[in-house]
């Protein structure tokens, strides 16, 4: 026992088994946390695949939603009165594009236009009879067809 070889020998194997020990232990941990960590990758996945699922499934639904309203939009757009009014969007449209564009235009429009106005709340109020309605069945033009056709010939 006196031996200083025996000692060292001694100390070494307690040294080394207390390191295989820790070893062993830290080894055990590790795998531990790797299998953690795996559960959570694995749930995370399952998650994210359910999320994508309910997104597939609420992006064909609203496919199919825009789909039906489009069809809906275009049906009623054939009705009389829609396309009445897209009608007079169109006319508006080229009114704006036509005043901001043309030269001379817009003086004989406005003049156009206050004429229909006047004509319009007389045959309202009932001081003459709508002119639209035996214009068209006499096949003749209007006084704001003459006065167009007016300034046509003298600009």
């Amino acid at each position: 026992m006196h031996n200083h070889f025996v000692w060292g020998a001694a100390l070494g194997i307690v040294i080394g088994l207390a390191g295989m020990i820790l070893l062993t232990l830290r080894l055990w941990e590790s795998r531990r946390e790797v299998k953690r960590l795996q559960r959570h990758l694995a749930d995370k996945l399952e998650l994210e695949a359910d999320a994508t699922n309910r997104l597939k499934t609420d992006l064909q639904q609203l496919k199919q939603h825009n789909e039906n309203l489009r069809i809906k939009v275009a049906s009623l757009g054939q009705l009389p009165d829609r396309k009445l009014q897209r009608d007079i969007e169109i006319y508006a449209r080229a009114e704006r594009y036509m005043v901001s564009r043309s030269p001379g235009f817009p003086a004989a429009w406005e003049e156009a236009k206050r004429n229909s106005i006047e004509e319009l709340q007389s045959e309202e109020n009932g001081h003459s009879l709508p002119r639209r309605v035996f214009n068209a069945l006499l096949n003749r033009p209007s006084k704001i067809d003459a006065a167009a056709e007016e300034r046509q010939s003298e600009g």
